[in-house]
């Protein structure tokens, strides 16, 4: 599977068309593709990017975010 066909794939995903999140392991996207290429679509579709444990986790919502711990 080519990067592009990875990415794609993550962004295909249903969550994404309503809204919702993603998340894929940090692994798999090293793996597969790169941490700089899934920024970058990210970041083109106005979605929010967190790093968290052992995986990446993408809001498909290009709204404000605000982290509560």
């Amino acid at each position: 599977m080519s990067p592009y066909e990875f990415i794609n794939r993550i962004f295909d995903a249903k969550a994404v068309k309503n809204g919702g999140i993603v998340r894929r392991k940090i692994a798999n996207v090293e793996k597969y593709a790169s941490l700089k290429y899934l920024v970058k679509e990210t970041e083109a579709r106005g979605f929010h990017l967190i790093e968290t444990g052992d995986q990446y986790v993408i809001i498909c919502n290009a709204g404000n975010f605000k982290l509560w711990r």
